[in-house]
This record gives structure tokens, C-alpha cells and sequence, in this order.
């Protein structure tokens, strides 16, 4: 393994930098130490975030010198993909590894021209929603936004084709990794990065209240999508423990500000439970939750993970939501789920080694 970045070695000299750590200034500083024109930092820049390059050899509008100096220097961070599955429904999930031995979970769900990938903000979750596969090992570390951002143009190169959304609803609560969550969705934002439109990169929290009314403030249109799962207080807590000291009373006044200020349609994620959170109290307390306020809630079918004690609801009660939520001016749909054969639907990412593909 490379020595970490910004480390000496035994022998006294640099690590080798990673570029995708590296400032636009700080890449100027590094082309003018090599006797390079500043022109030089853009055009590296292009092939380490739009171009995705795994080697600098690829970088073939540089003078080869500067390309041996780069490689003698510098890292392209890069990740192993360590296994690949593939769904009946053309859904890919990806088990990648990244320089230090930490692995993710990532998904590509191409439909109908488009691709759409949902990414991980963390290695596990320390938030421990009963329901969810990723939690039940706990919280490995957070990850660096190059690291959000690398999943993404991986799935990109591996479908050779364009990303249209980013869903970073992986593995991790990506408020608890607030910054480099921003970081990554500015980069995939960008037009020298991944170019995708702010509207089309959403952020899934379970409910984190201060980094949502952070997240109201920032100046960018990203969306928003909140776990909810259920709007009765007691089973909210036995559902996800992670938020239980975020009351759906201080929910309710921070999402409305959150509309106040950016004007934008929050996502309500909806997992249904059979027996839990599909009674008819559960069904109430969900539409006085929503009535009156700019919201759509997604009703999601629960998803089988092996060795819970909780099942999906049935599709007759998930019609149902729809219809009872549609009577007080809430528009709700129910997720047609991505992958759930190869266990890379909603709650089920863990990190698990599977046959490549």
C-alpha cells in the first residue's frame, strides 16, 4: 500500500500526493515547481475529474516528462472494484475498494436512456435503523467527497455511458459527513466535474435537524429526501434509534423552514412495514403529518434483509397510502425497487463480497 497522503516516508522522502486532494492553487504551485505553463493544471484537472484517468499515461496532451514527473510525484487515488453483480433489471451494484482497505457499496440503474447511481457518503452506518443491513455492522469511517465522487464516475465508465442522477442514499447518513458530502455534490455539480444538474443530486437524511437547515442555506438546488418511515413518535424511535433526540415536532417546524427558504419539495422516504408502520394509526398520523405542507412521500416496499425480523407490507396497503394521502392534497408514488436480487435495493448494502459478474 502507498504511504498516506501528506505522510514522510521511512526514507525521508514525500508520500506521493493524491490529485484528487489537491486545490486548484495548489496544482498551479505544482506546475510551476516542474517548469510548466499554469495551462498545464487545467488540463490535468479535466483528466482526473471529468475524464475519470486511471493512469497518467492516459493524459496523452501532456508532454510525456511532466507525465513521468506526475506519476513520480503523484497518486490517482483510484478504487478496486472487488466485486460486480448484476440484476435481472439491468441494475449493477459494485463492491469497491479504496487504498486503505475500506470498501463500499455502490448502485447503477440505467432506465430508458438514463443511468442514475446511488452512492454511499460512509463505509457502514452508525445511525442503526432496525430495518436497514448497512447499520448492523456499525460505522467503519466516513468518506473524503473524492471518494462520493469516484463511486459515481465508476459506474459511469463501467455503463460507458452518462450519469443523469445521483442518489446518495448508499450506505452512511450523509449529514454526518456533512462537508464532504457538499464537496462531492459540487464536484458531480460542476461543469468540470461530472456536470450533472443540481436538481438531479439528492441527499437522503434520516432526519439530522441542524444539517438540514444548513443544507436550506446553501445557495445550490440540490434536493432533499428525508427517511421518514413513520410519523407516530414512539415507532419512529424503535424504527431508527440513530435520530430518536430529533422530535417529528422539531422535524415538522425544520422541513418547514426548509421549504420557506428554498422553495423546494422535500421527499418523504417511506419504507412499509407490515404490522409496524401500515395501520391504519401509522396511515393517520402520516397524513396529519404531511396535510397543508409542500411535500411527496415515496412509499417504499420493504425490502427483505436476511435475518430480520421485519417484512414488507403488502401491495394492496401501499395503494392504500396512496389513496388516502392523495385525499388530503399529497402526492405520493410507490418505488418501483432496483435491484433487490442482487441485494442492492434500499436498506440492503452491506459491504458483502459477491461473485463478480
Amino acid at each position: 500500500m502507498s504511504p498516506a497522503r501528506n505522510e514522510v516516508t521511512p526514507e525521508g522522502t514525500s508520500a506521493p500526493i493524491d490529485l484528487h486532494t489537491v486545490t486548484h492553487g495548489r496544482l498551479l504551485e505544482l506546475m510551476s515547481e516542474l517548469g510548466q505553463p499554469s495551462f498545464r493544471a487545467k488540463q490535468v484537472e479535466e483528466w482526473v475529474w471529468s475524464k475519470n484517468a486511471q493512469s497518467f499515461d492516459e493524459m496523452t496532451n501532456l508532454p510525456k516528462a511532466l507525465r513521468d514527473e506526475l506519476a513520480a510525484r503523484c497518486t490517482l487515488g483510484g478504487v478496486e472494484e472487488v466485486a460486480r453483480q448484476v440484476s435481472v433489471d439491468g441494475s449493477r451494484k459494485y463492491l469497491l475498494r479504496f487504498p486503505d482497505g475500506v470498501s463500499v457499496e455502490c448502485v447503477g440503474m440505467p432506465s430508458r436512456g438514463r443511468l442514475a447511481v446511488c452512492a454511499s457518503t460512509q463505509a457502514g452506518c452508525a445511525m442503526g435503523c432496525a430495518f436497514c443491513a448497512t447499520g448492523a455492522a456499525g460505522l467503519t469511517r466516513s468518506l473524503t467527497a473524492a471518494e462520493i465522487y469516484e463511486q459515481v464516475m465508476h459506474v459511469r465508465d463501467d455503463f460507458n455511458d452518462r450519469v443523469t442522477s445521483v442518489v446518495l442514499m448508499g450506505q452512511g447518513e450523509p449529514f454526518m459527513n456533512y462537508d464532504a458530502t457538499l464537496g462531492a455534490l459540487r464536484r458531480l455539480n460542476s461543469p468540470d466535474g461530472a456536470g450533472i444538474g443540481a436538481r438531479r443530486l439528492t441527499v437522503s437524511t434520516c432526519g439530522v435537524i441542524p444539517q438540514i437547515m444548513r443544507f436550506a442555506n446553501e445557495p445550490e438546488q440540490f434536493t432533499l429526501a428525508v427517511s421518514l418511515h413513520s410519523a407516530v413518535q414512539r415507532t419512529r424511535n424503535a424504527l431508527m434509534p440513530g435520530v430518536r433526540k430529533y422530535s417529528l415536532v422539531n422535524l415538522y417546524s425544520a422541513l418547514g423552514e426548509y421549504v420557506n427558504k428554498t422553495s423546494r419539495r422535500p421527499t418523504y422516504e417511506y419504507a412499509l412495514i407490515g404490522g409496524v408502520n401500515d395501520t391504519d394509526s401509522e396511515l393517520q398520523a402520516l397524513c396529519d403529518f404531511c396535510e397543508g405542507t409542500l411535500a411527496h412521500v415515496n412509499l417504499i416496499q420493504l425490502n427483505e434483509v436476511e435475518g430480520s425480523r421485519f417484512h414488507p407490507s403488502t401491495e394492496a396497503r401501499a395503494e392504500d397510502f396512496v389513496r388516502r394521502l392523495a385525499r388530503v392534497g399529497i402526492e405520493a408514488t410507490i418505488r418501483n425497487s432496483r435491484g433487490a436480487d442482487i441485494d442492492a435495493a434500499c436498506g440492503q448494502l452491506k459491504q458483502r463480497a459477491a461473485r463478480i459478474s
